[in-house]
């Protein structure tokens, strides 16, 4: 269900004009990946403005597009670490968000998740006409504890509170609804992180050169190297994949973490090391030029709430191999724009990469309609779904 205004929606007197409307946007971490949406969100509503605790810079072309406010520092505290999973943290959030919203004085505030953030922007409805929208980037089971009464009970609080609910998937908003008690009617989903191609389109000839002894098809990885993202399951899918001989392919690895080490001995001791380029990290203004070079893009995480990677690959034409531990799945539709898998169960995988080796052109025809799903979800688009909640929440109608 996603909102949609039907009706004029009065703001104090008269209908909303966006001119006028106050918005602000709690983000702990403003990657680059969230500014296309900030940017076209800004188009709609000039007095819009981002407070972030982790600020990256602007993402090439999107320079100055909308207002920042830098709120201290955050501090993340592992309280408990997992293989396959986030593991529980401790985020301490930079107390001054207070003064500084109060000296901006919104109308609107959008704030990511159930952080201390969220929670005193809850409290200042007691003092004030703000209305609060709740931003749930997609349910997993590392973030959603479902075991914990006492969180659960100060998020039900939290949504209860709220003017209203988002969520980039379906599965968030059914962990909203179903565990939380969230009001369906101001509960609502559509993507909005979504990339942009401003920063993703980029000269990729010094890649090109880079890459160009590798053979195709050519899968690529990017992100952490870290056992939450089970890069060794699909290693070792690769490894299956070697000992029935079906063909050449070459593996494109970009990012860095503790587990490089221990990967690269796999590959060496499992034969694949002459399959595999291990890029390291690389700026995200580059990211967009391995993405061009390669031919399909795999996510074999254990747990992701969302995956933008996914979609940063789908937009620029690429067929992705995602694991269905994603939340950026429900956009996969096997066989037409790529294929969900389970990074548990290696024949499988390795078979999904054997059709992409035996078939050539199966990359390109399954990577065009991933192109055009993504055509529906644009920063534009998740623009304008921000403003129909906002719509929404000065007392305008919805509908499915």
């Amino acid at each position: 269900m996603t909102a949609t205004n039907e009706s004029s929606t009065p703001l104090e007197t008269g209908a909303i004009d966006p001119a006028s409307v106050r918005v602000a946007w709690l983000l702990t971490s403003a990657f680059f990946y969230w500014q296309p949406a900030m940017k076209c969100l800004t188009d709609l509503f000039p007095n819009t403005t981002v407070y972030t605790s982790r600020w990256h810079g602007f993402a090439p072309g999107l320079e100055d597009s909308f207002r920042v406010d830098i709120v201290g520092e955050r501090k993340l505290v592992a309280l408990k670490k997992a293989d396959k999973g986030y593991g529980s943290t401790f985020t301490y959030l930079p107390l001054q968000i207070v003064g500084r919203l109060s000296k901006f004085k919104p109308d609107v505030v959008f704030s990511n998740a159930f952080g201390v953030w969220t929670l005193l922007a809850l409290l200042s409805k007691f003092v004030s006409e703000l209305r609060v929208v709740i931003a749930y980037e997609g349910s997993s089971p590392s973030v959603d504890y479902r075991n914990s009464p006492l969180r659960l009970a100060l998020r039900r609080w939290m949504v209860q509170t709220a003017d209203a609910c988002i969520s980039n998937s379906h599965a968030g908003r059914d962990y909203l609804i179903n565990v939380l008690n969230s009001d369906p009617e101001r509960t609502f989903v559509q993507p909005y992180e979504v990339p942009g191609t401003e920063s993703l389109k980029v000269d990729d000839s010094d890649v090109e050169n880079e890459l160009s002894d590798l053979p195709n098809p050519r899968f690529l990885y990017v992100g952490s190297l870290i056992p939450r993202k089970g890069l060794k399951p699909w290693l070792n899918a690769c490894a299956n994949l070697e000992r029935r001989e079906i063909g050449d392919y070459s593996i494109i690895i970009v990012g860095d973490g503790e587990r490089r080490e221990e990967l690269e001995a796999f590959c060496r001791d499992n034969g694949i090391e002459h399959r595999v380029r291990w890029v390291g990290r690389v700026p995200y203004h580059q990211l967009g030029a391995y993405f061009q070079q390669s031919d399909i893009f795999v996510l074999p995480t254990f747990e992701d709430t969302w995956g933008m990677v996914v979609l940063e690959a789908m937009v620029l034409g690429k067929p992705v191999l995602c694991s269905e531990y994603a939340g950026a799945v429900e956009l996969i539709r096997d066989g037409e724009n790529g294929y969900r898998c389970n990074p548990n169960q290696l024949e499988m995988f390795a078979d999904l990469m054997a059709k992409f080796v035996e078939n050539p052109e199966l990359a390109s025809q399954l990577g065009e309609n991933a192109r055009q799903t993504m055509a529906q979800y644009t920063p534009e688009a998740a623009a304008d779904f921000m403003k129909q909640v906002i719509e929404r929440v000065f007392g305008g109608e919805s509908h499915d």
